[in-house]
């Protein structure tokens, strides 16, 4: 395989016959749902409105990325 075959794989065209299992383990540990409704149930606790800055804040938060913390 040449570096353009490659470059197309990891783009994700041209990539048929070719497709992986998915098994998960980029996220692990990671429940969408059960982190919605933890932040739903912080929401309705502290009568957070959509919309204002600390909303914003509980949903929109990057964590990983700023380290801002959403709670």
């Amino acid at each position: 395989m040449d570096e353009l075959d490659q470059l197309r794989v990891m783009a994700g065209i041209g990539n048929a016959g070719r497709l992986q299992e998915y098994k998960g383990e980029k996220f692990a540990g990671s429940n969408p749902s059960v982190t919605a409704q933890e932040k739903v149930d912080y929401q309705h606790q502290h009568n957070i409105q959509p919309g204002t800055p600390e909303w914003f804040r509980l949903w929109f938060a990057k964590v990983k990325l700023t380290g801002e913390t959403p709670f």
